[in-house]
Protein backbone atom coordinates (compact mmCIF):
# COMPACT_ATOMS: atom_id res chain seq x y z
CA UNK A 1 0.00 0.00 0.00
CA UNK A 2 0.81 3.68 0.08
CA UNK A 3 1.90 5.66 3.13
CA UNK A 4 0.52 9.20 3.26
CA UNK A 5 1.48 12.06 5.57
CA UNK A 6 -0.42 15.36 5.50
CA UNK A 7 0.92 18.73 6.66
CA UNK A 8 0.14 22.41 6.36
CA UNK A 9 -2.99 22.74 8.46
CA UNK A 10 -3.51 25.46 11.01
CA UNK A 11 -5.62 28.40 12.11
CA UNK A 12 -6.60 30.98 9.51
CA UNK A 13 -8.97 33.93 9.45
CA UNK A 14 -11.93 33.91 7.05
CA UNK A 15 -10.84 35.01 3.58
CA UNK A 16 -7.32 33.72 4.09
CA UNK A 17 -5.39 30.97 2.35
CA UNK A 18 -3.66 27.75 3.33
CA UNK A 19 -1.78 25.14 1.34
CA UNK A 20 -1.97 21.52 2.44
CA UNK A 21 0.64 18.97 1.42
CA UNK A 22 0.56 15.19 1.37
CA UNK A 23 3.78 13.19 1.04
CA UNK A 24 3.31 9.76 -0.50
CA UNK A 25 5.67 6.81 -0.24
CA UNK A 26 5.57 3.05 -0.72
CA UNK A 27 3.82 1.48 -3.70
CA UNK A 28 3.09 4.78 -5.42
CA UNK A 29 3.66 3.51 -8.95
CA UNK A 30 0.16 2.03 -9.26
CA UNK A 31 -1.90 4.93 -7.88
CA UNK A 32 -4.90 5.55 -10.11
CA UNK A 33 -5.99 8.78 -8.48
CA UNK A 34 -5.51 10.83 -5.34
CA UNK A 35 -8.13 12.75 -3.41
CA UNK A 36 -8.64 15.11 -0.51
CA UNK A 37 -11.43 14.51 1.95
CA UNK A 38 -12.46 16.41 5.06
CA UNK A 39 -14.42 15.71 8.20
CA UNK A 40 -15.97 18.42 10.31
CA UNK A 41 -16.91 17.81 13.98
CA UNK A 42 -20.07 15.74 14.20
CA UNK A 43 -20.27 15.21 10.46
CA UNK A 44 -19.40 12.44 8.06
CA UNK A 45 -16.22 12.53 6.03
CA UNK A 46 -16.85 14.25 2.70
CA UNK A 47 -14.99 14.27 -0.56
CA UNK A 48 -13.29 17.55 -1.52
CA UNK A 49 -11.25 17.05 -4.70
CA UNK A 50 -9.70 14.46 -6.99
CA UNK A 51 -6.74 14.37 -9.34
CA UNK A 52 -6.28 11.40 -11.67
CA UNK A 53 -3.05 9.83 -12.85
CA UNK A 54 -3.59 11.74 -16.10
CA UNK A 55 -3.92 15.05 -14.29
CA UNK A 56 -7.67 15.56 -14.60
CA UNK A 57 -9.25 17.29 -11.61
CA UNK A 58 -12.69 17.44 -10.08
CA UNK A 59 -14.10 19.36 -7.11
CA UNK A 60 -17.00 19.33 -4.72
CA UNK A 61 -19.39 22.19 -5.40
CA UNK A 62 -18.69 23.66 -1.96
CA UNK A 63 -15.02 24.33 -2.82
CA UNK A 64 -15.12 24.81 -6.60
CA UNK A 65 -13.41 28.05 -7.59
CA UNK A 66 -11.69 28.39 -4.21
CA UNK A 67 -9.60 25.22 -3.85
CA UNK A 68 -7.05 23.77 -6.26
CA UNK A 69 -5.69 20.21 -6.15
CA UNK A 70 -2.31 19.53 -7.72
CA UNK A 71 0.70 17.24 -7.45
CA UNK A 72 4.42 17.67 -7.95
CA UNK A 73 4.62 15.43 -11.01
CA UNK A 74 3.23 12.23 -12.47
CA UNK A 75 5.14 10.23 -9.85
CA UNK A 76 2.51 11.01 -7.21
CA UNK A 77 5.09 11.66 -4.48
CA UNK A 78 3.53 14.94 -3.33
CA UNK A 79 -0.09 16.06 -3.40
CA UNK A 80 -1.28 19.59 -2.63
CA UNK A 81 -4.49 21.42 -1.85
CA UNK A 82 -4.38 25.18 -2.24
CA UNK A 83 -7.27 26.66 -0.29
CA UNK A 84 -8.22 30.29 -0.93
CA UNK A 85 -11.06 32.45 0.32
CA UNK A 86 -11.45 30.22 3.34
CA UNK A 87 -14.77 30.16 5.18
CA UNK A 88 -15.61 29.03 8.72
CA UNK A 89 -17.46 26.07 7.21
CA UNK A 90 -14.16 24.84 5.76
CA UNK A 91 -13.08 23.99 9.31
CA UNK A 92 -12.36 20.25 9.40
CA UNK A 93 -9.70 17.60 9.56
CA UNK A 94 -8.39 17.17 6.01
CA UNK A 95 -7.32 13.74 4.82
CA UNK A 96 -5.22 12.66 1.87
CA UNK A 97 -6.34 9.54 0.02
CA UNK A 98 -4.74 7.37 -2.64
CA UNK A 99 -6.66 4.78 -4.63
CA UNK A 100 -5.10 1.78 -6.33
CA UNK A 101 -7.28 -0.55 -8.37
CA UNK A 102 -5.41 -3.62 -7.13
CA UNK A 103 -4.97 -2.54 -3.49
CA UNK A 104 -7.83 -0.22 -2.62
CA UNK A 105 -7.66 2.96 -0.55
CA UNK A 106 -4.86 4.34 1.60
CA UNK A 107 -5.37 7.21 4.05
CA UNK A 108 -3.22 9.70 5.86
CA UNK A 109 -3.64 10.63 9.51
CA UNK A 110 -5.22 13.99 8.72
CA UNK A 111 -4.34 17.63 9.37
CA UNK A 112 -6.57 20.11 11.20
CA UNK A 113 -7.74 23.26 9.44
CA UNK A 114 -9.57 25.85 11.52
CA UNK A 115 -11.06 28.98 9.98
CA UNK A 116 -12.07 31.50 12.59
CA UNK A 117 -11.74 35.17 13.40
Amino acid sequence: QVQLVESGGGLMQPGGSLRLSCAASGSIFSINYMRWYRQAPGKQREWVATITSGGATNYADSVKGRFTISRDNAKNTELYLQMNSLKPEDTAVYYCNAYQADRGNSWGQGTQVTVSS
